[in-house]
């Protein structure tokens, strides 16, 4: 099969997909179509925001669709009429049956995780989360379910220490952006081989992230606390309320380092100088870099202290 014959319609929204585009436009592939959110107003302005895919696509001049209902039939009929081939996805939502079916060469998901581990919609922050050091990225075809159908090829990558959802999420973009690229030319070469998704009872699962699930804990032990600070920065961030002058406050948390050291405090009770803001946590400290406070900027710790008093007895709950 020669590069030509494939009519690719890429499929995904924010700036994790437009990597993978990036790389498929460069590589001189035909993207016949590009699928994506709706535009919608955001911000207080309620400025019209449309997405980082968009943006790339109508760039570079390709047709854009962006339907609010997968299964429209209209929708449906002018996907059909771009007589695509081979279908990409990466970073969008579950599709329906009638879309994914519809390729002659089947239609092929990006996830940023090694799977059958961390299904689901965050997949690079429960691996943090957690504690993995290695995560990776697979592409499948997709089935009725959600990241389970068979899997085409695998990469893994190591997590550093201090590794971010920011900085892993970053990595994981380029190397999925490579994986695709050698998924659609093995597609290309008829030469693409798959292995059925293992179904066992102790798979992770990469649950969706809300509120109660991004408050920091910090009764739990320094390196769990530690972790999930790190897997929800600086998206979307952690948590947790700050009891000072009698006042609670909501304040979020960012870029951390952690202090394995003895001590008799509290979890929670804080250690302030003028440069420094640590927490007492079961094992040693959460030393804070980079905070915010309710209606604030995030700012690094030294220049909040110049400018917000804690009282002796000012506490993380």
């Amino acid at each position: 099969m020669k590069k030509e014959t494939l009519r690719i319609v890429f499929m995904g929204t924010p700036d994790f997909a437009v990597a993978t585009l990036k790389t498929l436009v460069e590589h001189q592939y035909h993207i016949v179509g590009v699928i994506t959110a709706p535009d919608k107003p955001a911000g207080r302005g309620r400025k019209i925001n449309t997405s980082a895919v968009k943006d790339y696509a109508v760039d570079h001049n390709l047709k854009v669709l962006q339907p609010t209902n997968l299964k429209d039939e209209a929708f449906v009929e002018e996907l059909q009429s771009l007589e695509a081939n081979l279908q990409v996805v990466v970073a969008f939502r579950m599709l329906p049956k009638v879309v994914w079916d519809m390729p002659k060469f089947g239609t092929f998901n990006l996830h940023a995780s090694l799977l059958p581990n961390y299904r689901g919609a965050a997949p690079i922050h429960w691996a943090i989360i957690n504690g993995e050091t290695t995560t990776g990225v697979t592409t499948f075809f997709i089935d009725e379910k959600i990241d389970t159908g068979a899997i085409i090829l695998k990469e893994a990558l190591a997590i550093e220490n201090d590794e971010t959802v920011g900085s892993l999420h970053d990595k994981l973009m380029e190397l999925g952006s490579q994986v695709v690229l050698r998924t659609v030319k093995l597609i290309e070469d008829g030469a693409v081989q798959t292995t059925i998704q293992p179904n066992t009872d102790d798979l992770k699962t990469a649950y969706k992230l809300h509120k109660d699930n991004c408050k920091i804990d910090w009764s739990m032990g320094i390196d769990d606390i530690y972790n999930k600070i790190r897997g929800l920065n600086p998206f979307p961030s952690a948590w947790c309320d700050l009891l000072n002058h009698g006042e609670k406050l909501s304040v979020k948390i960012f870029e951390i380092h952690k202090i394995v050291e003895d001590h008799q405090l509290e979890p929670g009770q804080l250690l302030v100088t003028k440069e420094n803001l640590k927490v007492a946590v079961s094992g040693g400290y959460i030393s804070v870099c980079e905070m915010q406070l309710p209606g604030k900027r995030k700012m690094d710790i030294k220049s909040l202290l110049n400018g917000y008093d804690f009282d002796k007895n000012a506490k993380m709950l």
